[in-house]
């Protein structure tokens, strides 16, 4: 009880100081109070304002390299400014690095798309403009399971991709059973190391990392305070769609490219190699040290499912189960390594040329019509 009266007062004073960007208030006054009962369609046609400042933190393991890699050709389609950092493997940042990564982002020529692997960050505690934020999740359990696996074995753009990537992982660790791993509480299948999507919408604060209702409820705040859209990668194609007629100065024709066959192949190069299924004891032991990752997970799914009801996009909405409906194929598996150890998005673009994918990412271009003189 004292935690969520704490709680409260520190949204309250959030509130006082600053509150949610300007643009989710006019969208909020733009879509309206209906619900799942008296909303029955798209809304009139109306023209959104136009944000000029959108941050990406985007949460490892759920969608993100497709997402990259989207926004790259989008950017050269659309003449708005992708910022990425030259930071790849720190999520947690002291005061100091905060300040400085929002006066870097802050300063960025607009209209600027800022994207990289950071846990929520309070720009109108420093005094800056908060920018508009965007996200992906995905079933807690997969995405776990993909990051073990992809540690371990790389996916499919090199049977020694997973070397380069861990050259110091010992051979007994990267051959360790899953099931060892989850049964005998190994520190990689246990908390806090579980506890990762919260992190990302909690934010900044020391407890943010702590599993538990104060971390839960402030990044549900969040969602609803600072974020545009969170989507589900299970249903990814909704949240393209949803993001082009959000932001289409950015996602202008996004679904078109995504569903482009030579943009597919590139994608294809991503998908974690040699994943195999945990024992339903196992799976059940995850759910029950992920409860609150769980909680969260349907709290956003819900709200998604709103917005999608919102502009009449039907969702396949099935009886709560018992426990989550583990393995769910999403529409492009793409892959991330664990925080303290995120790729460089360069690099990996490095890499897909070095394996053909220049070509590949050209034929795209060319395809949607896209001017690749300048190189």
């Amino acid at each position: 009880m004292a935690a969520l009266l704490l709680f409260c007062l520190g949204s309250l004073f959030y509130q006082l100081n600053g509150g949610p960007p300007h643009f989710l208030l006019d969208l909020r006054h733009y879509l309206g109070n209906s619900t799942y009962l008296d909303d029955h369609g798209p809304p009139p046609q109306k023209v959104l304002p136009f944000p000029s400042q959108v941050v990406y933190n985007r949460v490892g393991k759920c969608g993100s390299r497709t997402v990259v890699l989207l926004l790259r050709i989008l950017s050269e389609k659309h003449g708005f400014n992708l910022v990425t950092s030259d930071i790849h493997n720190k999520t947690r940042l002291t005061k100091n690095e905060q300040m400085e990564l929002i006066k870097n982002i802050s300063t960025a020529e607009q209209p600027y798309l800022f994207t990289r692997h950071v846990h929520f960050l309070n720009f109108s505690r420093f005094g800056g403009d908060q920018p508009v934020y965007i996200n992906i999740i995905r079933d807690p359990v997969n995405r776990f399971l993909s990051n073990y696996f992809f540690r371990r074995f790389g996916d499919w753009r090199g049977e020694q991709n997973h070397m380069i990537r861990t050259p110091s992982m010992r051979q007994e660790e990267r051959y360790l059973d899953i099931n060892v791993c989850i049964l005998e509480n190994y520190p990689e299948c246990s908390n806090p190391r579980l506890f990762y999507i919260i992190p990302y919408f909690c934010g900044q604060h020391p407890r943010c990392r702590e599993p538990g209702e104060w971390a839960l409820e402030r990044a549900k705040l969040n969602v609803n305070e600072n974020f545009l859209l969170v989507g589900i990668l299970e249903e990814l194609e909704d949240v393209l769609l949803l993001l082009e007629r959000f932001l289409p100065h950015y996602f202008k024709d996004v679904l078109s490219i995504y569903k482009n066959p030579e943009h597919r192949k590139l994608g294809n190069l991503t998908v974690t190699v040699k994943k195999t299924v945990p024992s339903p004891e196992a799976i059940q032991i995850l759910y029950q040290r992920m409860r609150y990752e769980y909680e969260f997970y349907y709290y956003v799914k819900e709200q998604f499912h709103l917005l999608k009801r919102k502009f009449g996009l039907k969702s396949h909405i099935r009886k709560p189960r018992p426990r989550p409906e583990f393995f769910i194929p999403s529409p492009l598996e793409t892959e991330e390594p664990i925080d303290d150890e995120e790729e460089d998005d360069e690099k990996w673009l490095e890499d897909i040329y070095k394996s053909g994918g220049k070509e590949i990412l050209l034929s795209a271009f060319h395809t949607l019509g896209m001017d690749t003189s300048s190189g």
